[in-house]
């Protein structure tokens, strides 16, 4: 069902919305859909003090937020939104955004790599504390905290 602000009987590139209607379309705060727009992303028209959202900017926010998602930042969101109006050539888009894509992978195992290693360490750690109280207590070992129970 299309948003009551989008205009039926035209075609959807001739569609408006308001910023109310965006912002529950993609269950936002008109304050982020602002802030998107204090940051050059977004370039609705201006009927006085109303703001006019058309398709383009529709799509835009989607892949802003779609870019969000992945983890990229609002630099690299908007160099590949900028790179597109520029060429008007999804190539040139697609080939950046592989590289951004290829360089979050990169950080996204690195970091993933960095929790194993500092998970191992704290389980050798919590091995060593437990070793050592039984040592001094008897025989009797700390209790395991809930989130190591279970696994």
């Amino acid at each position: 069902m299309p948003p009551p602000s989008a205009q039926r009987a035209a075609p959807a590139s001739d569609a408006t919305y308001t910023i109310s209607a965006l912002a529950h379309e993609f269950a936002l705060t008109t304050r982020t859909i602002r802030f998107y727009e204090d940051q050059g992303m977004l370039a609705p028209e201006r009927r006085g003090r109303l703001r006019v959202y058309r398709e383009r900017e529709r799509v835009r926010l989607k892949l802003i937020l779609r870019g969000k998602r992945l983890g990229l930042s609002l630099f690299e969101i908007r160099e590949l939104l900028d790179l597109y109006e520029v060429s008007r050539n999804e190539r040139a888009q697609l080939a950046k955004f592989l590289e951004v894509l290829a360089l979050r992978r990169a950080r996204l195992v690195q970091q993933r790599e960095d929790i194993d290693a500092v998970l191992a360490e704290i389980a050798s750690v919590e091995r060593d504390c437990r070793r050592r109280l039984r040592a001094e207590g008897g025989g009797r070992a700390a209790p395991v905290p809930l989130a190591e129970r279970g696994r």
